[in-house]
Parts: structure tokens; sequence; C-alpha cells
């Protein structure tokens, strides 16, 4: 049904930048809420951004102005440009679909900000 896959993690020095993406494989993309979920060692997950089908979006106040989260419905497709990274952001990064009855996650990408 859902089948969420994330990519362009890797390794950024501070100021950098890097966007990442989110593929989903099944039928509900267009009319489901999407959204962004960090992960770093040892702390709990915490929500970054969403986007509604509409393209409301809504962030966390630690990424407001840097991160821009961004959809592609004709490409079931989800995105989160990260600008002026910190080693605060180092965590894997997790890509969610809010589903009729669920959520549905992505197996995550490693993101980590180091000089």
């Amino acid at each position: 049904q859902v089948q969420l896959v994330e990519s362009g993690g890797g390794l950024v020095q501070p100021g950098g930048s890097l966007r990442l993406s989110c593929v989903n494989s099944g039928s509900i993309f267009s009319i489901a809420t999407m959204g962004w979920y960090r992960q770093a060692p040892g702390k709990q997950r915490e929500l970054v951004a969403t986007i509604t089908r509409g393209g409301s979006t809504n962030y966390a106040d630690s990424v407001k102005g840097r991160f821009t989260i961004s959809r592609d419905n004709a490409k079931k497709t989800v995105y989160l440009q990260m600008n002026s990274l910190k080693p605060e952001d180092t965590a894997v990064y997790y890509c969610k679909l809010t589903g009729i009855n669920r959520d549905y996650w992505g197996q995550g990408t490693q993101v980590t900000v180091s000089s």
C-alpha cells in the first residue's frame, strides 16, 4: 500500500546544505499530509516539518528559516531542503505519511553535520 524511501543524507560541514527526498510508492500520497522527523543518538524522535496536500507547512522552531519542506504530488515525492546546517541537526531523518488509519514511516537517512 505505502512504501517510503528516503535519500539525500550525508556528511556536510556546518553552514552547508543538503536536500532530502522521500518517494512514496503508494496511492494515497496526493491527499496525505507528509512530514519529516529526526532522531539524534540518545534522543527521542522529534518533528521537523509537515506539509499538507494543499501545501500548508509547519516547522519546528529549531529549523524555522533554515529548512523548507515541499512536495511534488505528480512525482509522489516530498523534499526537505536544509540550509545553514548546524551540528545539532545531526540525526537520522525519517519521512512520514499520515494515512487513513495509521502512519507510515520510511527507513531513514543519516545526516551528519561536522567539521
